[in-house]
């Protein structure tokens, strides 16, 4: 016996509170947006500046020894990282530390280093400090502009190659679901104040890829049944399309899911913002798939037939009431 998450040959209409989802989706993104302006993102050291100290140490690193040790210096966001390397012999056991710009100040002070050398020498006498490096505020401004560029040429990227695979009403559908997955979770961010830093952007890079994948899976079947049905109308044509992937939808996003909230439980601090960026961009990105971007094809319309070119196409089978 199989184990099927989803019945054989389902017909849920997803299109029957069409108003309703989009008009969710839409107040959700206004509303991040306004989070991610009233309150900000709580910037880690990467976006804000700060100093980073490499140690090295006979002893193994105890991150939770080093750790405890620094919190009564009271200098805010400290990140703890083992550096691993199959170079590095048994009595060679690396950490970063990285300690953010206190307020007012551009860098941490050298008073400030000193005193967590000092700490951590206390709790490992053999400790050694081979480099310390600051981040400054200009640096720092710089990594958030290259983020943002980032993202928005990932999107650009899906926007030209949806164009090319299949028309430009679904590369308008895939895009307007990507950026709608990308601001709720810089808005749940914001909401949540979790520390946001360079890990992120990566998660917000995979999260477009994800999304990508998931909505591409479904246009395809979509283009399949336009050419297949060439008489039904193109809300039933997505509705099928919708319900013959559904079950390879449910199963990849709950396999991921599974891995995921398995390492946000079991994962640690150091990669817990990545891996609940993560996870909230599968959850919102299945969404997106389904009720943004087949949505918005609904709403723009498409040809049926791409053997030939349709001087008209994406206005006659628009469905603007929906």
């Amino acid at each position: 016996m199989r184990l099927k998450l989803v019945p054989s040959n389902t017909n849920w209409d997803f299109f029957r509170f069409a108003k309703t989802t989009f008009g969710a989706s839409v107040a959700a993104m206004v509303l991040s947006l306004a989070v991610f302006v009233v309150v900000g993102l709580n910037y880690g050291i990467d976006f804000r500046g700060g100093t980073t100290i490499r140690t090295e140490s006979v002893q193994p690193v105890d991150v939770g020894a080093y750790r405890a040790a620094m919190q009564q210096l009271d200098l805010g966001d400290i990140s703890i990282t083992e550096v691993f390397d199959p170079t590095f012999g048994p009595d060679q056991n690396v950490a970063m530390v990285r300690i953010q710009a206190q307020e007012g100040d551009e860098a941490v002070s050298v008073e400030t280093v000193v005193a967590v050398e000092a700490a951590l020498q206390e709790v490992d006498p053999s400790i050694t400090f081979p480099s310390v490096e600051s981040v400054g505020p200009k640096v720092s401004g710089e990594l958030i502009q290259t983020a943002i560029i980032a993202v928005a040429l990932a999107i650009a990227a899906v926007l030209f190659y949806i164009w090319l695979r299949f028309e430009w009403q679904f590369s308008v559908g895939a895009v307007a679901a990507l950026v709608h997955d990308v601001i709720l979770t810089i808005g749940i961010f914001s909401v949540l104040q979790i520390q946001f830093d360079l890990a992120i952007i990566a998660a917000l890079l995979t999260i477009v890829g994800y999304s990508l994948n998931d909505t591409v899976v479904v246009f395809d079947r979509v283009r399949e049944n336009l050419i297949k049905y060439k008489k039904k109308p193109l809300k039933e044509v997505l509705n099928l399309s919708i319900n013959e992937t559904l079950s390879r939808t449910v199963m990849t996003s709950g396999t991921t899911l599974l891995a995921l909230i398995s390492l946000l439980i079991l994962g640690g601090d150091v990669i817990r913002g990545f891996v609940f960026a993560m996870t909230w961009g599968v959850i919102v990105g299945t969404y997106s798939s389904v009720f943004v971007a087949s949505n918005i094809l609904l709403y723009l319309g498409t040809k049926r037939d791409w053997t030939k070119p349709d001087a008209n196409q994406g206005n006659q089978y628009a469905n603007i009431d929906t």
